[in-house]
């Protein structure tokens, strides 16, 4: 007899709207107003009215393969754990660290996963000051899982979140989107596929750094892992409140990640990145933060993409090549099941 109790499916981790159906649902069982703002890292006084706040994040990381062209998933782990602070404006300090291991699992590759995790950090600037690790019988588990939190200072003043989208923003991309989803995709065993795709994995604190020093008025940073670009503009709009619009011939794209999309059927706008970021801040102040950007290894292919206006209220739309307007949904189902 079929059963007809609901249960879990790859899209509901996909980063679109099946996951945001199931978080809303989660988040009916709790009741923290720091947690319903659903920003990359939450942000928390400190006791005893210090004028800093802490942020504090943590994410799983399931990537496979768990080593592909430009980084592993050592690396992605601590670069997306630094980047979730940086995107509420924090200086990241300390990183934990816990490992699900598959029985089996080559000892060689858990050591090279520990060295990239180290090289990381170290170039970040940040700690890995706690972990843990458990083993689970062989088949219960797929090679490797990483769990992450962490901890960063954010200075006085600033108010960066999702929800802050202004009328008038320019919207700021720190380079070419698409190149981790495909990156991972070049190096699955299903496709076997010859590729100068590398995944665009960094950390990306040093970026925002500089963007912050250049403005201390940013509205919105956001990275677009997960549902990629056109997805996390959605999220901004909807929770603005505004309306958005980009231009397609603005949008940076590798040659090849694009010819790779088109080979296999995506579109680079819902595909995964995890060293690019989308920064929105107002008319008058975006030269200046442009610049900045422009002067670092990070961003120094940022262009302006698009900006928010009054009409269509959280809704994206897309200039196209050819001068016409179409609505750019949230991503629908799971297009990259294991990208991050």
């Amino acid at each position: 007899m079929k059963s007809n109790r609901e249960t879990i499916v790859l899209a509901h981790g996909s980063g679109g709207k099946l996951t945001g159906r199931l978080i809303k649902d989660i988040l009916k069982s709790f009741t923290s107003p720091v947690l319903k703002k659903l920003d990359d890292s939450a942000v928390l006084d400190i006791p005893r009215g210090k004028e800093e706040r802490i942020a504090f994040t943590t994410d799983s990381y399931v990537i496979k393969p768990i080593f592909f062209p430009g980084g592993d998933i050592g690396k992605l782990a601590v670069c997306g754990t630094v980047n979730d602070l940086s995107m509420v404006g924090a200086n990241p300090l300390y990183i934990s660290v816990s490992a699900i291991i598959e029985e089996g699992f080559p000892l060689d590759d858990f050591r090279r996963i520990i060295t990239s995790m180290k090289k990381t950090a170290k170039a970040a600037g940040v700690e890995i000051v706690t972990g843990d690790t458990k083993v689970v019988e062989k088949g219960n588990a797929d090679g490797i899982f990483l769990n992450t939190s962490g901890l960063g200072i954010i200075g006085k003043g600033l108010n960066i979140s999702s929800a802050n989208a202004k009328t008038g923003d320019r919207i700021i991309i720190s380079g070419t989107i698409a190149d981790h989803g495909m990156a991972v995709m070049s190096a699955r065993k299903e496709f076997r596929l010859k590729s100068v795709i590398r995944s665009d994995c960094a950390a990306l604190n040093k970026l925002t750094g500089s963007m912050l020093k250049a403005c201390g008025n940013i509205h919105v940073l956001r990275d677009p892992t997960r549902g990629g670009l056109a997805t996390s503009l959605n999220e901004i709009a909807e929770k603005s409140g505004v309306g958005i619009e980009i231009n397609e011939e603005a949008i940076p794209i590798k040659r090849e990640t694009r010819g790779f999309c088109e080979m296999l059927g995506f579109d680079p706008l819902y595909v995964a990145n995890e060293g690019k970021l989308v920064a929105f801040v107002s008319g008058k102040e975006s030269k200046r933060v442009l610049d900045a950007m422009r002067g670092t290894v990070e961003g120094k292919n940022a262009r302006i993409v698009g900006e928010v206006v009054r009409e269509h209220r959280s809704k994206v739309l897309l200039k196209t090549k050819i001068g016409g307007m179409r609505i750019v949904d949230t991503l629908t189902g799971e297009q990259l099941p294991r990208i991050c």
